[in-house]
């Protein structure tokens, strides 16, 4: 199958939907809050930024876009990371970089400085946490996937919620330098989290199956093999065009208020109005997703939320009032929090789970350049026709929609036709033989593994699939 060698989850354990899975949920809902809405907090201390450093949106702006770009962009680097060492202690070295970079940026004198501590050094941090919890996540959760995701993406509105108004509240009180202080040590807590990830264990006689198997196939630590599948192109190429406008308003929301001269603590509240909306968009979306008949459409789900945010922010560039913007965001919430807890269950259910860190990995690789311009190009159109923010973000996104909906009814009308290779039977044979020597008839239970396992015959050169691996 091409799947990772080192840390690619034992095959032979089923995914027990609960027990300790939960505390690896609870790790993930936090590391999830601080990747998503950090970048967005720290746009409350923009506007001091501008007067310390006479700098215009545009410029401070690159914060958030370094910071979300190496957030995506170290994806393949993460990856890597994670098969080679294994997911805990990636993440626990992650929390010193997360934490060191916004220890460092309080010290800054230079936005050039900020830029290479509060975004380089904090958003590797924030990578080398967010993807491997991600797959810690999606390895002890199978059945009850889609509510798992829903509810630790539901970290992201809960600490953006919590985040910004503590932003402006520690710029009252100690400025931005004591601000990024205090939210460098507030980033300590990802280490705790990487100590949650436990890896699961397999049962001896699978243990002896896998070490055997391993010894004889290539290793490999970041699989390219994942390009051959249409859905996951399709899905890579929409989620590209969609980061370009899909973090635009929550980043300039809050400056967009203020040069309306809304009082900054009223526009810091427009985040927590979002967020709080979002709050309960994420699980309750994670939950109709895992509903046996809407589960196998969830792509089409997907590309609904998607179209959903694009209107909202269409509909956006008509607010001239506090209360219009606030209507915004409870809308915007919505869709928003929709993306955010099916995004990354669609992708595992694209390529399952044994090429899932190397799928997520590169995913975020090719959003990396958007998420990059993305901001800094709003920002220009802040500092000269605020309205064409939410047109230009809102068209990026409905652009998205369609392609990732036409792509899906038009290229993938059938079972991918995907020749098996000589490699790939000679495995599949290799897997027969030593499951027929297991003793105890050991049963292996994982979806990925009853699939690759199935012995039905193929028809014309066809590779059979399931609803849980392909679109």
């Amino acid at each position: 199958m091409g799947g990772v060698a080192i840390d690619d989850g034992p095959s032979g354990v089923k995914a027990p939907d609960g027990g300790w899975g939960w505390a690896v949920l609870f790790g993930c809902f936090v590391i999830t809050g601080f990747s998503y809405a950090f970048p967005k907090a720290l746009s409350v201390f923009f506007k001091e930024l501008n007067r310390e450093f006479e700098i215009g949106y545009s410029d401070t702006a690159w914060i958030s876009s370094i910071l979300l770009a190496m957030l995506y962009g170290t994806g393949p680097i993460c990856s890597v990371c994670v098969n080679r060492f294994g997911c805990r202690p990636v993440m626990m070295v992650g929390g010193l970089f997360a934490s060191s970079g916004m220890v460092m940026a309080s010290f800054c004198t230079s936005i050039i400085q900020i830029y290479l501590t509060a975004g380089v050094i904090t958003g590797l941090g924030l990578a080398l946490n967010f993807q491997p919890s991600l797959i810690m996540l999606n390895r002890y959760f199978n059945k009850r996937r889609p509510l798992a995701n829903g509810l630790a993406a539901a970290g992201s509105p809960v600490f953006l919620s919590s985040l910004s108004p503590l932003g402006q509240i520690f710029q009252y009180q100690y400025g931005w330098r004591g601000g990024f202080l205090i939210l460098g040590g507030m980033l300590l807590n990802c280490c705790a989290c990487g100590a949650l990830m436990r890896p699961l264990e397999p049962p001896k006689t699978s243990r002896e199956n896998t070490k055997e198997i391993a010894q004889k196939k290539p290793r490999k630590l970041l699989d390219f093999s994942v390009f051959k599948d249409r859905g996951f192109v399709i899905y890579m190429v929409a989620a590209t065009i969609m980061v370009l406008g899909l973090f635009v308003p929550p980043v300039f929301v809050v400056n967009y208020a203020k040069d309306m001269g809304v009082q900054d603590t009223k526009a810091a509240f427009l985040l927590s109005i979002l967020g709080f909306v979002d709050i309960f968009a994420r699980p309750t979306c994670g939950v109709v997703a895992g509903l046996e008949r809407v589960r196998p459409y969830c792509i089409y789900l997907f590309g609904f939320s998607m179209f959903f945010n694009g209107f909202a922010d269409l509909m956006g560039s008509l607010s001239d009032s506090y209360a219009g913007l606030a209507v915004f965001c409870v809308f915007f919430g919505i869709s928003y929090g929709m993306i955010g807890a099916l995004q990354f269950e669609v992708l595992m259910e694209i390529v399952g789970t044994q090429k899932f860190s190397s799928a997520i990995g590169l995913v975020l690789l090719s959003e990396a350049v958007a998420v990059l311009i993305g901001p800094p190009s709003a920002g220009k159109l802040l500092d000269v026709k605020k309205y064409l923010l939410f047109i230009l973000a809102g068209t990026e996104v409905v652009i998205s929609a369609f392609v990732l909906l036409l792509g899906n009814l038009f290229c993938i009308k059938k079972k991918s036709e995907i020749p098996v290779s000589k490699e790939e039977a000679a495995e599949r044979e290799e897997l027969h033989k030593l499951d027929g020597k297991a003793t105890g008839n050991v049963k292996l239970d994982s979806v990925e593994v009853e699939q690759f396992l199935k012995n039905e015959p193929e028809k014309n050169g066809e590779v059979g699939t399931n609803s849980e691996t392909c679109v």
